[in-house]
Formats: structure tokens, C-alpha cells, sequence
């Protein structure tokens, strides 16, 4: 491949390399995250039943319709929390977490202090924090809040009794990650309500935890991958709304059926959420593991499992993505570029099928998901350059090819050569073919009466006559030869009638000679003939000459021969054909037998007959 080629092919690909880039890089998720998001979905959503269990330890208290109706309509009194956590306190929870926001004192004030009291008493009461964001940031990749709704002061809660409910869903509008922590509007960072739940039962060496100085969470030594937005892929553990049994589901108890408990649940070393289970209250979303969309509570209890299981699903970093999309890239452009055809369709599927695997060895193995839409864009965008690339060579190459071939062959024998996709051989095979020689008669006195430009303009004129005659009927120019011309007919496209198209070809010779020569007349007081010998027969055709530095393809034998003398015997402006000719031509024109001539080369005298024109109906 030349150079230029080369140079161009590699412009071209960087150019897709680079539009990959930039649509993995564009935002967070990426352009097309309508497409690489529901593919890790799909992956994810191929766990086990087993792998799947829910941690019989996290129990959800659910503010549901029976409540509601039994209770009254919301808001509820805060006395009534109140007396449910005293109620799961005395059977044994670990950790309590009410999710719902008390930004707002209480009408009575009594009620609040009912609820400050039990916060007082009890260090594992977590009450959410609602973050407000404005519509768009000013810089991508911010998060500062336009307004925080923390628990009315009325409650007096202590700072580690807080913690935010935020759930953020994709662009598909889905929720697949939660933020470990948001910033408030100082900086500090407030953790997850499921962050603070799951320290509440965690160790202390492995609790979650912001380094600040590298700004990285971890739990205990374990990185957390989280994003830009301090956000963690979650793993569901749960479908929605999903009723318990002995491997799916959290155990869910109604908000009411707590409250007028008259003795201990079975919570002992339990993680109870509290938090609305009805569509009414507006605190569900879509996920991507059913069409059915999933309480938030129910979101918060599957994060806090994947926290309690260290369960991390992460992407790889961005600078790691693209240097995946350059390598695939640059190995799409080599390897494309330097093969096609089936060739290059079992590379494009094997390097697309091959990295499908990388990808889910990943997944598997590390947990790690790599970009997996943004390499294989830029495969088939290259693969497809490749093709349009080869085609547009193919093409020019073609046209270069017939350009060529057709100033020794007519354009149709060149395009059905081209269509039967037959080589063009070194060396030569024998075919059955019709010669004609031509030579103009008189050339040698007129090009002595002539200056030199007049003889090639008058030389050209003539041979142009030839060559034209030559393709209107199929045939094949061999050769110049001076002021003769050799060509051929049933090569290299077969014909069964060459005999027929040669004599045509030869009488059209003759009918526009015969008008040049009354031009000639006109303008140099002398005028020429042709003579013309036409012979049929078999004859090695073929490529002859040096293989390295030229070849002509041209016909060697007895039958080229033959027609070569008998042009040489043709006075001017007459047609002889051979025996062999007219055996094949008799009855199409009017032919005349003029005997047996002695030829060179030839023993015996051989049979002559001459052309008159066609045949007069």
C-alpha cells in the first residue's frame, strides 16, 4: 500500500477513534448509555437465586395502605415514631432508620419532644437528609446544594444521627447507583442513609469511611469505586415489592402491626428501615432489574446489603477506557486496511466476538466493567471506512484497469471480461480465434510527398479508422505495426461467430477508408487503401515477453501467419480471406473465389477468397 494511502486511511480511522472518545467521554455516562447501561443490566440480572439471598437481617417497617388507614393520613404525629422505635428498640434492632423527612417542627410541640427523647436515648436512630439540587450545575461534575432539608431542630439531632435519602437515577431514568455521601454546603461530607445504617452493625475496621485526603471512600481498607458523583453501582438483591420467603426478600412488617405489638419481634441484631410503601406518597423509582418500579426504602435495604457484602460492581477508569477504544482502534486500522473481503468480515467478528468475552471475563472475574459499546463503535465504524475505503479502490483500480485495457480492446469486451472475473494468465492457452491484418497501401510515396506532421496526422486518421472498426465489433487491438495494424477476434472474450465479426470489422475498414481517401484527394492531390488478410483457426494467445519488465498479449501460430500473408497479397482496397474463413462466413457475404496463391511459408498453394461487401437483400 502506497504512502499517501496509508496516511489516509490513518487520518480517517483516528478521526473515528477520536468521535469514540469523545462520545465515551462526553458526560459520565457516556452518549450511549441507552445502550451500555440495559447491557450491564442484562449481565447483572444473570446472578443465581444464590447469589442473590437477601440478608435475613435487614427488615423493612413499611408505612403502607393498612397503616394509613388504621392511623390516619399523613403526617403522623411524631409521638407515633416515637413509640415505634421504642418498640424495636426493646426487641433487639442494631439499627433504625426512618425514612421520612421531618424538616418542619411539629404543631404540637410536645410531639417533637416525645421524639427528641427517644434520639437522646438511643445513638442508633438515623434520620434522613434531604439535598436539593438546582436543575443544572455550573460546572460539570459539581454538587452543590441549593437547599438542605435537615431534621427540625426541634428533634436536636446529633450530627451522626443524620444522613441523606438522595437517590439519583440515570439518564434513562433509572436508579442503579446511589452517592456514598454528598457534600453540604460547607464541604462536609454527609454519608448515605445506608451508609450510616450499615456502620451502625459494620466493625470498626471496616466501616465506611471518606479519606479526605486522598478524597476516596473505602470500607476498612477496600476502595469503594464510586464516580464523580460519589455515586456506587447497586446490587439488587430484591425484585420490588417482593413478598418473603425463605431465599427472596426482606421481611416486611407493617408500620401498624409494630405500633400495637404487645410484646418483643424477632429483630434481635436487626437493620430496620421505616419509610413509605405506597405508590401515593411518591417515593419510588424505575431500576433496572423489572418494569415494576421500587419503593425507596426498598433501594436503601439493597444498598445497605451490597455496603454489609462489600458487593462492588465498578467501571473501569476513563483513561483505562480509552486506551482500550485507541488499541482496538489502531488494531482495527492496521489490520483493515491490510486485509479485505472475507478476510477482513472474519477478523471484524472475531476481534467483536473476542472482546464480548474480555468483557464478560471482566465482569466475572473482577467485577469490573470495561467499555464495552465505545470500542466496538469505533470497530464498526472503522470496519465499515474499510469497506467503502476498498470498494472506492477497487473502483478506481477498475477504471485505471479499463482506461488501459481499452485502448487495445472495445469496452464491452472489457466490461464482460471484468464480470467473469477470469485472470489474465502469464504465458498462453490455445483458442480458436479470427486475425486480420491491415496495411495501408501507398503510404510509403504519399509520406515522401508529405512533410512529417502531415504523415502522422494522415497516419493517425487512418489507424483511428482501424481501431474504431476493431471495438465496434468485439475485437481485440494487438498491435501497430508501422502503418499496419494486427488484431484479433475470439480473445480474450470467446465468441462463436469471430469469423463473421472480423469480416464485418474488416468491410467497415474498407467502406471509411475509402472516404478518408477521397478527404486525402481533396487536400493532398494523393489518396490510399487498405489491404486486408483475414485468416480463422486455432492460435496460442496469450501474455509473451519478459515477466518482470513487458508482456504484450498478442497470438502466435500458423494461423496468424497465414493472415499475415495474405494481407500482404491483398492489393489495395481488397479483403482476402482464407479457406478456413470462408468456410465459417460463406452465405453471410458476398465473396468471390479468387483460386489457389502461392504464400511464404506455405508448401502448397492455398485457397483464396475475396470479400466484396454484404450481402444485398
Amino acid at each position: 500500500m502506497g504512502k499517501k494511502k496509508w496516511i489516509k486511511t490513518l487520518v480517517v480511522g483516528l478521526l473515528l477513534m477520536v468521535f469514540s472518545t469523545y462520545f465515551y467521554t462526553v458526560n459520565s455516562s457516556g452518549l450511549f448509555y441507552f445502550v451500555e447501561g440495559p447491557l450491564q443490566d442484562i449481565l447483572r440480572g444473570a446472578k443465581s437465586v444464590d447469589e442473590r439471598q437477601p440478608d435475613d437481617r435487614i427488615k423493612i417497617v413499611k408505612i403502607d395502605e393498612k397503616s394509613l388507614s388504621a392511623i390516619g393520613k399523613f403526617p403522623w404525629d411524631r409521638s407515633t415514631y416515637a413509640q415505634v422505635i421504642e418498640k424495636l428498640e426493646q426487641s433487639g434492632a442494631a439499627a433504625i432508620g426512618i425514612d421520612v423527612v421531618l424538616a418542619e417542627p411539629s404543631k404540637n410541640p410536645a410531639d417533637d419532644k416525645a421524639l427528641a427523647d427517644v434520639l437522646a436515648k438511643y445513638s442508633n436512630i438515623i434520620l434522613p437528609v434531604q439535598i436539593n439540587y438546582p436543575s443544572k450545575q455550573q460546572s460539570a461534575g459539581e454538587l452543590v446544594p441549593e437547599r438542605i432539608d435537615y431534621p427540625s431542630s426541634t428533634l436536636t439531632t446529633k450530627r451522626d444521627q443524620m444522613a441523606h435519602i438522595n437517590v439519583f437515577v440515570d439518564k434513562d431514568g433509572k436508579a442503579r447507583k446511589l452517592p456514598v455521601g454528598l457534600p453540604d454546603e460547607k464541604g462536609a461530607y454527609i454519608p448515605a442513609f445506608s451508609v450510616a445504617l450499615a456502620n451502625l452493625v459494620l466493625d470498626e475496621n471496616e466501616k465506611v469511611k471518606r479519606d479526605g485526603a486522598i478524597g476516596e471512600w473505602k470500607r476498612g481498607n477496600e476502595v469503594i469505586p464510586t464516580n464523580d458523583r460519589n455515586q456506587v453501582t447497586t446490587e439488587f438483591f430484591t425484585q420490588p415489592r417482593q413478598k418473603v420467603d425463605a431465599t427472596t426478600g426482606y421481611e416486611l412488617l407493617s408500620f401498624v402491626d409494630v405500633l400495637n405489638s404487645t410484646k418483643a419481634l424477632p429483630l434481635k441484631g436487626s437493620i430496620v428501615l421505616v419509610g413509605p410503601f405506597v405508590t401515593a406518597m411518591q417515593d419510588e423509582y424505575p431500576t433496572p432489574i423489572s418494569s415494576v418500579k421500587m419503593f425507596g426504602i426498598e433501594i436503601h435495604a439493597n444498598m445497605i446489603q451490597t455496603l454489609l457484602e462489600s458487593v462492588f460492581f465498578k467501571d473501569v477508569s476513563k483513561s483505562a477506557g480509552i486506551a482500550i477504544i485507541l488499541l482496538i482502534s489502531l488494531l482495527a486500522i492496521f489490520l483493515f486496511e491490510k486485509f479485505s473481503g472475507k478476510t477482513a468480515l472474519f477478523i471484524f467478528i472475531g476481534i467483536f466476538v473476542v472482546y464480548g468475552l474480555v468483557w464478560l471475563g471482566f465482569y466475572s472475574i473482577g467485577s469490573t466493567f470495561l467499555p464495552l459499546v465505545y470500542p466496538q463503535f469505533a470497530l464498526v465504524t472503522i470496519y465499515v471506512w474499510s469497506l467503502v475505503s476498498h470498494y472506492l479502490e477497487e473502483r478506481k483500480e477498475r477504471n485505471r484497469v479499463t482506461g488501459i485495457f481499452g485502448r487495445f480492446v472495445s469496452k464491452t469486451v472489457v466490461d464482460e471480461l471484468l464480470q467473469s472475473g477470469e485472470d489474465v494468465k502469464l504465458g498462453g492457452s490455445r483458442k480458436d480465434i479470427s486475425l486480420i491484418f491491415v496495411d495501408i497501401r501507398g503510404f510509403t510515396p504519399m509520406s515522401e510527398r508529405l512533410e512529417p506532421e502531415q504523415v502522422i496526422q494522415v497516419l493517425n486518421e487512418y489507424l483511428d479508422v482501424c481501431t474504431k472498426a476493431i471495438f465496434k465489433f468485439n475485437g481485440t487491438l494487438d498491435k501497430f505495426i508501422g502503418d499496419g495494424v494486427m488484431a484479433m477476434f475470439g480473445a480474450p472474450i470467446e465468441y462463436e461467430n469471430h469469423p463473421e465479426m472480423a469480416v464485418r470489422a474488416a468491410i467497415e475498414m474498407k467502406s471509411q477508408a475509402d472516404i478518408l481517401e477521397q478527404k486525402l484527394i481533396k487536400n493532398y492531390g494523393i489518396g490510399v487503401k487498405f489491404g486486408l488478410g483475414i485468416n480463422s483457426g486455432p492460435a496460442v494467445v496469450g501474455n509473451i515477453g519478459s515477466e518482470d519488465l513487458r508482456l504484450d498479449y498478442t497470438a502466435i501460430g500458423d494461423t496468424v501467419n497465414l493472415s499475415a500473408r495474405l494481407e500482404s497479397n491483398a492489393k489495395p482496397g481488397q479483403i482476402l480471406i482464407s479457406e478456413q474463413t470462408y468456410e465459417r462466413v460463406k452465405g453471410l457475404f458476398e465473396i468471390e473465389s479468387i483460386g489457389e496463391i502461392k504464400v511464404k511459408g506455405k508448401e502448397k498453394p492455398v485457397a483464396v477468397y475475396e470479400v466484396i461487401g454484404h450481402l444485398h437483400k
